[in-house]
């Protein structure tokens, strides 16, 4: 008998974790054994996976697709039911003669969590539901060369206020998800952010978690991207995506087998070198240099100067709306910065094999959409060594400017909720 006093959802620290150094593999990479528990969670996971892709789906669809029986599909529904994490809609007729189908969905309101995209020039912050919508949401300008205490209590303060706002049950609430540019560590330190000298070496998440008294997760920020277009996204994301993400520079993030893959050290997806590589720009000692394109809000205003421009445009913006009025030099800058894009995303997909890529991120500005996804597409369906063996498709995020931060609040829901059998002890190999 399920005791109806467990809280709606489980706490983060007891979910599974998708953390860089949980190894859950053996030797060779063979799948780790997981005793019954595991397996339990995995199947209630797996459910709720479904129902979450589905929206709203029956009893019997789950099984089809899970492959669990009905009477474990009943059985797992009927816990997830009384902890509050779902809902029944009305009956559906069958098709057949027999009982109606019940329907059922996730229940929005059943879990919540906290996304923070941590920039220097902006702070965001976002209270999102179950279903990846925002529930409330802060926008801050931090102080770039604060000190790393003022810079936990300035995130801390704005995740307090969006859940004081919000009115949520505190009991549904599971932690908060930080994105920023990379390099981190794999247990959540800022190693070197951009254009900031003050928040360098910090131990982000410990603090925060101190700060809060909640679980954190720091992730970079186009990981933290791919993980919430693939849980935002539904079935339109369900499978393998690679997506660029423009921020403060332009990364990338990785979803493969339902995982978002963070690598060894979690900086996973670092796109300005292949960039580099392709366009042939190293140093005396052979070493990428950086690519300015890869920082589209600084090379679109310089680019386009160089080019000749000569209005009035100043910011980055600014350029864009001349980029969208059709402005020469403008178009000719953005054209240049989408063809260093497209060079590292046909590296990508000629290493990875990917069928889908998506580009998003807050500084992925709309008149820069046509230009960017036609450049991209023609590059990475025409030049890989085996494009003629697919087609890739080229899609713009589902996600909205707050890609960063929405993603950072479902890196908690993926942890919680996200099908993986963990391994819980040591096996002893011979």
């Amino acid at each position: 008998m399920t005791d109806l006093t467990d809280p709606p959802v489980r706490p983060l620290g007891e979910q599974r974790r998708h953390r860089a150094g949980d190894t859950r593999t053996l030797g060779g990479g063979l799948q780790a054994g997981a005793n019954q528990s595991d397996l339990g969670s995995f199947n209630e996971a797996a459910i709720i996976e479904t129902i979450r892709q589905a929206g709203i789906i029956s009893r019997t669809e789950i099984s089809e697709q899970t492959g669990l029986t009905q009477q474990s599909v009943s059985r797992i529904l009927r816990v997830l039911l009384e902890r509050g994490l779902l809902a029944e809609e009305a009956q559906e007729r069958a098709e057949r003669l027999g009982k109606p189908r019940t329907p059922v969905r996730l229940r929005a309101e059943a879990a919540h969590a906290a996304g923070v995209l941590v920039d220097p020039e902006l702070v965001s912050v976002v209270l999102s539901d179950l279903t990846g919508r925002v529930v409330d949401r802060r926008r801050i300008v931090p102080d770039a060369e604060a000190s790393p205490e003022a810079l936990v209590e300035l995130i801390a303060d704005g995740v307090e206020e969006v859940v004081t706002a919000s009115g949520i049950d505190l009991a549904t609430f599971l932690g908060v998800g930080v994105a920023a540019p990379g390099p981190i560590t794999p247990d959540g330190m800022l190693l070197d952010l951009p254009l900031s000298q003050a928040w360098r070496n910090v131990p982000l998440q410990a603090m925060l978690a101190e700060r809060l008294d909640c679980p954190v997760v720091l992730e970079k920020d186009g990981t933290a991207a791919a993980v919430g277009e693939r849980w935002v996204g539904r079935t339109d994301r369900a499978g393998d995506f690679v997506y660029l993400y423009f921020g403060t520079g332009i990364g990338s993030g990785l979803v493969i087998n339902g995982e978002s893959y963070r690598g060894t050290s979690a900086n996973a997806g670092e796109f300005g070198q292949l960039c580099a590589v392709r366009l042939g720009r190293v140093d005396e000692a052979g070493r990428p240099q950086l690519v300015r394109e890869c920082n589209p809000p600084v090379a679109l205003v310089e680019i386009a100067g160089e080019l000749g421009y000569t209005g009035p445009a100043r910011t980055y913006k600014e350029m864009c709306a001349e980029v969208g009025a059709g402005v020469p030099a403008a178009l000719g800058a953005a054209r240049q910065i989408a063809e260093a894009v497209a060079l590292g995303a046909v590296a990508l997909i000629d290493l990875l094999d990917l069928p889908l890529l998506v580009i998003g991120g807050p500084t992925f500005e709309p008149e820069l959409e046509e230009i960017v996804v036609s450049t991209v597409d023609q590059a990475v369906n025409s030049r890989p060594t085996a494009h003629l063996a697919r087609r890739v498709a080229v899609e713009r995020s589902l996600v909205t400017v707050e890609a960063g931060a929405i993603g950072a609040a479902s890196t908690i829901f993926h942890a919680s909720f996200a099908p993986s059998v963990r391994r819980t002890r040591k096996l002893a190999l011979r």
